[in-house]
């Protein structure tokens, strides 16, 4: 996944800090539609910088298009499907309140993984980021 940054500040060992616009399924064209009203906050993070960009600059960052997609595995179905097998699975314990009871549990058991795995990267310096050229 490619992306447009800024990089604030140069750090040791051929790093940058960088800002980076945070992606959402929103256009942010808020004349045409005047739903949210919200703004685009930016996103710091840490990227390998082997183009020696400097600061101030705005550059292309490339992240792990295969990271990405196993995150969003991790945080978006794997808590849907557990709520389905958990509504499914109750389906011999009888009544709708108990299914509901089960998948409800079953979901927040699928969000206790997304959450590990959030502090674990956090941990690790987060996502990484690659300066690949200027803009």
């Amino acid at each position: 996944m490619t992306q447009i940054a800024t990089v604030e500040k140069i750090l040791r060992d051929g790093r940058a800090e960088i800002s980076v616009a945070r992606q959402s399924a929103c256009a942010h064209d808020c004349h045409e539609c005047a739903g949210c009203g919200g703004t685009v906050a930016p996103v710091r993070a840490v990227a390998v910088n082997p183009i020696h960009a400097q600061t101030g600059q705005k550059v292309i960052v490339q992240s792990e298009t295969k990271q990405i997609f196993g995150v969003i595995l991790l945080v978006y179905m794997l808590p849907l499907v557990l709520f389905f097998l958990g509504w499914f699975a109750a389906g011999a314990l009888g009544g709708e309140g108990a299914r509901a009871a089960v998948a409800i549990l079953a979901f927040f058991c699928g969000i206790v993984p997304a959450v590990a795995y959030d502090r674990k990267v956090k941990r690790a310096g987060g996502m990484t980021f690659t300066i690949v050229r200027l803009f």
